[in-house]
């Protein structure tokens, strides 16, 4: 796989600071039952790194001592975690937002055959992959049957009241482009999901949620195999909009990973690139529990143009109408 930090280190992406933190987002490890060719993660069955026990505590001991108002759980497959229900249950009881990203196919592998009931019960809000309507364009980006294993897993959560609006829990689902290129308006996409979804499988969901794909691990790594890199972050950044960077997901959220080490962001956690503390070449969650991060300035690459370009992309979907 290609490295792509040293096309992106030297960067004139504009200088920001951080907020206070009102969302962590975990990732849980990355073992994933899919290996799917935009995922800026590297995800995959063969991947082991897995966050622990006392590590999923000192997550909880942050969510403590700070006004946390939601956890962001990721992976890989974050439910393949064997912490993964002990960390919903216990935050959930603490009144804090829960949000699963999940692929959808991990909802029919042995030992998750409750999954789906367990999240309904936690209300925890279900952010789902689903990278186009099509079933061609699915299956080419994630693997032959996915689409159809897809299709049921939504199904199944519909039954179980997801999608249905008022007080039901919350399904939104997410788009990511097939190639190089920024995805289209958020809003006329998600008119045309209800249309196709509703009408061929009477699939109800909340939101579609419109993310860029990263130059970064895999995808960044095709792309340079195939030359386009360089066309890709030439794009990213003639459609650069200085006024998204006011609503960016680096300004109010930290990124955990599975050892329990603070980044800015999901992108810079999967790069290398730490949240920056004096003296500290990284952070833990313990190193910080009684610190304050507000105003610290984040670290920032050319892959950050990702999250700028046009409407926008955040993990909260497009920045912009």
């Amino acid at each position: 796989m290609h490295d792509v930090l040293p096309l992106i280190q030297k960067s004139d992406f504009p200088p920001i600071r951080r907020r206070a933190v009102d969302t962590v987002q975990v990732n849980l490890g990355y073992r994933c039952n899919q290996t799917c060719q935009h995922c800026h993660v590297n995800a995959g069955p063969n991947r082991t790194e897995s966050m622990d026990a006392t590590t999923i505590d000192d997550v909880l001991a942050f969510m403590r001592a700070r006004d946390v108002h939601t956890l962001d759980l990721t992976g890989g497959a974050p439910e393949l975690n064997p912490g993964f229900r002990r960390l919903v249950v216990e935050a959930r009881s603490a009144g804090v937002r829960v949000i699963d990203r999940c692929n959808l196919t991990v909802l029919f592998e042995p030992g998750q055959q409750d999954t789906a009931q367990f999240l309904a019960q936690q209300r925890v809000e279900i952010t789902a992959s689903l990278p186009c309507y099509l079933e061609d364009n699915v299956d080419a980006q994630r693997g032959k049957g996915v689409y159809a294993l897809s299709v049921r897993a939504l199904q199944r959560l519909n039954s179980l009241g997801y999608g249905s609006g008022g007080d039901a829990p919350v399904l939104n689902l997410v788009y990511n482009p097939q190639g190089p290129s920024l995805p289209p308006p958020q809003h006329a996409l998600e008119r045309d999901y209800r249309t196709m979804l509703g009408e061929q499988f009477g699939i109800r969901f909340d939101r579609l949620l419109t993310l860029a794909n990263m130059p970064i691990q895999r995808f960044g790594s095709m792309l340079v195999s195939k030359g386009r890199f360089e066309g890709y972050m030439a794009l990213l950044r003639r459609a650069h909009r200085h006024e998204n960077l006011d609503a960016v997901m680096c300004r109010n959220l930290v990124s955990v990973d599975w050892q329990g080490y603070l980044y800015d962001c999901d992108f810079n956690q999967m790069l290398g690139l730490p949240l920056r503390v004096e003296g500290r070449p990284r952070v833990h969650l313990r190193d910080v529990v009684g610190h304050d991060l507000v105003d610290r300035p984040i670290v920032v690459r050319n892959h950050c143009y990702g999250c700028t370009a046009g409407q926008g992309s955040s993990c909260g979907g497009a920045l912009a109408a």
